[in-house]
Formats: structure tokens, C-alpha cells, sequence
């Protein structure tokens, strides 16, 4: 079994907002499996990829009211600590990835951070702490139906880091910053057109880069019923997604690690199905595949 990264203090209290943090803690129940809990970041963790001044501000609430509303959510000490704790989380989930074949976070994928600001609900990005913290050569794919704009412009430069992004092109952010590949899907698509896409980009990308390890952004609100998409992927057409991704990794003995990023279905409870699919889906890969 993969190992399972939560921490109750993942929820990062936000009260009523169409993000719905309250989800962590329902994936956890609804898988009821046993979890690994993690440390929280530390500043030097975090300062791998974020200015000092970013760093300091989120962590100590010195905001100013325009980083705030650029954020989306409102600062708290108890928000900080989750975004800490997320980072730690995927951290960890890297380095237990190296020794299970795949980990998975239930929290993390705040890929709309950037170095010196946060955006789109997303403070920290964990997922380029634990890379550059990890130093490996590494593969992300980014699956959330909006573009993961903070990674891209976080490891444009870094030849070692390749990043792929699959989203629906109308839709946040409105400034696109180049991936590696850009997938710009119209407003509509389905499941076996987007399926296909994501299929060819996906084998493409693992067989010309060979990472050492992947990091997997799985966003569920490509989802038909998602307030914040405009895409018509079923719950089943995200779980095939799901086992297409990991599927591959597997079949070339690449580690893995799965981030949840966004979710904003109508009913909380079909995000919650379409993230615990995700874990599920991870979990049969490795077995299936006779990896260890």
C-alpha cells in the first residue's frame, strides 16, 4: 500500500468560499486508511523557492491588502500553518515516493504560487519545494483544469524540471506562463477527446525526458459539475485519467507522487469521490505493476 500523507491541520480555515479545504479531512475518512503525518516545512524549505519577503509576510500575517486580494483567501495564523504543513507533506511524500514507488498527499498542488506572491487560493508551492529540495530529475504533469502558471514560471530555466499542463485555455489565469508543453483545451471537452490528448503528451513527455521521479498535479475540476471549470470530464473519465498517468509512470518503474490541488464540484462529495478515485488509482498501479 502507498503511503498516505494528512494532517488534520491541513484544513486551512477559510469558512464559507468555493474553495472547500474541509475536503481534506473527508478524503481522509472516506478512505479510512491509516496515515503518515508530517512536519510542517521549515522557513529554509520554504525559501528554496520563495522570496524572503513572500516567506516572512505569509508566515508572520504582514500582508499588504493587495497581496491579500490577489491571494483569493484570507490570511490566518492557522492558514499559514497549513500551507507549512502541505509543503512539509508533499515533502515527505517525496522522499517515502523513492522507497513505495508512489505517495500520495492528501493536500498540496498549489501550483498558482509564485516566488514572490501567491495567487488562486495558493500561498506556497509544495510541489516546487519538494523538487528543488529533492534535487532530481523530475516530470510534472499538471491535470487541474486551470493552468499551473506559478510552476511554469518557477522552473522555466531548469532543464532538470519538465512541465506539462493540460487545462482549458478560457479560463484562469488569464495570462498563461509557459510550460514545457501547454495543452490548451476549448471550453466542452469530453472524456475520450481529452483522454487521448493527455494520453500521447503524457508518454511523449516520460520517454523523452526519463525523470527520475514524477510529481502528479491532480486537480479534480475538470469535472462537468465543478463551479470553476468548463470542462465535461465524468468521474469516470477522471479516474481513466488517473490510471493513464500513473499507469505509465509505473510501467517505467517512475516514482510518483500525487498533489490534489483544486476541486469546486457543486457537491462537495463528488470532489471528495474523484480525489479518493485518484489515491485508489495510484494504490492499483503499483500493485499492478510489480514494482519493488
Amino acid at each position: 500500500m502507498i503511503p498516505l500523507i494528512y494532517h488534520d491541520a491541513y484544513d486551512l480555515n477559510i469558512g464559507r468560499h468555493v474553495f472547500p479545504s474541509r475536503k481534506y479531512r473527508l478524503i481522509k475518512a472516506r478512505l479510512g486508511r491509516a496515515v503518515v503525518k508530517p512536519e510542517a516545512a521549515s522557513d529554509k524549505d520554504i525559501l528554496l523557492v520563495h522570496s524572503r519577503a513572500w516567506m516572512e509576510g505569509m508566515r508572520d500575517g504582514t500582508l499588504s491588502e493587495t497581496e491579500v486580494r490577489r491571494l483569493e483567501i484570507p490570511w490566518s495564523t492557522e492558514t499559514a500553518r497549513a500551507f507549512w504543513l502541505a509543503a512539509g507533506g508533499t515533502i515527505l511524500a517525496s522522499e517515502l515516493a523513492m522507497e513505495h514507488w508512489g505517495a500520495y498527499n492528501i493536500g498540496g498542488g498549489f501550483h498558482h504560487a509564485f516566488p514572490g506572491h501567491g495567487e488562486g487560493f495558493c500561498a506556497i508551492h509544495d510541489v516546487a519545494v519538494a523538487i528543488r529540495k529533492a534535487g532530481r530529475r523530475t516530470l510534472v504533469v499538471d491535470v487541474d483544469v486551470h493552468q499551473g502558471n506559478g510552476t511554469a514560471a518557477i522552473f522555466a530555466k531548469e532543464e532538470a524540471v519538465f512541465t506539462l499542463s493540460i487545462h482549458q485555455f478560457r479560463n484562469y489565469p488569464a495570462i498563461k506562463q509557459p510550460s514545457d508543453v501547454d495543452i490548451h483545451l476549448n471550453d466542452g471537452v469530453e472524456d475520450e477527446e481529452y483522454l487521448k490528448t493527455l494520453q500521447a503528451a503524457v508518454i511523449k513527455a516520460m520517454d523523452e525526458h526519463k525523470p527520475e521521479i514524477l510529481y502528479y498535479v491532480a486537480g479534480a475540476d475538470p469535472y462537468m459539475h465543478d463551479q470553476l471549470g468548463g470542462l465535461r470530464l465524468t468521474i469516470e473519465g477522471l479516474k481513466r485519467r488517473d490510471e493513464l498517468v500513473l499507469g505509465e509512470a509505473v510501467k517505467r518503474k517512475i516514482p510518483f507522487v500525487v498533489t490534489l490541488a483544486g476541486g469546486y464540484a457543486m457537491d462537495v462529495n463528488d470532489t471528495v469521490t474523484i480525489h479518493a478515485n485518484t489515491f485508489l488509482a495510484a494504490e492499483a498501479a503499483v500493485d499492478s505493476g510489480a514494482v519493488g
